[in-house]
């Protein structure tokens, strides 16, 4: 998912981070905290066994992650497909920013992949994963089984927290809307950013291969699904929404 997402090394979204060995992409500092990789292999696997040498691992990686925002509630944008594996994983080459990057620094970073301050927003936003409505749990606030006291197994700060952002007997006033507006739009931002961060430094063509493993290279390349170097990121419907090399 963090491949996906461009995680910070100079190639870009090639699948690179999936290379076993010592001294990949996979073994520096800050992918060790990196899981999953036995999804991708599972969808690999699924896919290589229907259509042999056409899907990448660098694309299984886009829509999985597609996939994964989606079912944790983030809403569903559409990803585009026809990007070739690295053939290189160098840790050397894992170049993310720390978590203590000024906002400056940041967006100078994310500016050298072609993304502008608002991706830059939306995508660290990403970061925040579900939402609890205070209908769900007011009772435990206010009214626990009909007692008309709170929950008493209830952490005392937690409850005066939680009291604090659902006040009793709560209507829905322009401020909600906003909010709920707001999250609307999070999503649809979420997902164009995530389109463009996508497309960051890609493999296209004739460039790379598609690995018949996600672990490691072809050897020899496998090419068998090119006719031509003229592949461009296509939507992966029936739609032709191309993007030049």
């Amino acid at each position: 998912m963090r491949d996906s997402r461009c995680r910070g090394h100079r190639r870009g979204c090639d699948a690179s981070i999936l290379l076993d060995g010592n001294n990949t992409e996979k073994t520096a500092a800050p992918n060790l905290s990196v899981r999953g990789y036995e999804i991708i292999d599972a969808a690999k696997a699924a896919v290589e066994a229907i259509c042999p040498g056409v899907v990448s691992c660098a694309d299984i990686i886009v829509m999985a992650t597609r996939d994964a925002v989606a079912l944790s509630g983030g809403g569903r944008y559409i990803v585009q497909t026809g990007r070739r594996d690295g053939t290189t994983s160098l840790a050397k080459n894992v170049d993310l920013p720390a978590p203590s990057i000024s906002v400056s620094d940041s967006i100078k970073a994310f500016a050298k992949k072609g993304l502008d301050a608002t991706d830059m927003v939306y995508l660290l936003g990403g970061h925040t994963v579900g939402v609890a409505h205070c209908s769900l749990f007011q009772d435990r606030l206010y009214n626990f089984q009909n007692t008309g006291k709170p929950d008493p197994t209830m952490d005392s700060s937690l409850l005066t927290a939680l009291r604090a952002r659902c006040p009793q007997n709560t209507t829905v006033d322009n401020t909600t809307v906003t909010a709920i507006a707001n999250g609307f739009d999070f999503s649809t931002r979420f997902g164009q950013a995530m389109i463009k961060l996508g497309a960051v430094q890609v493999l296209t063509g004739k460039q790379g291969e598609i690995r018949l493993s996600c672990r490691a290279t072809n050897n020899p390349p496998n090419n068998s699904f090119l006719t031509s170097s003229n592949y461009k990121l296509q939507v992966d419907t029936t739609e032709s929404f191309l993007f030049k090399k």
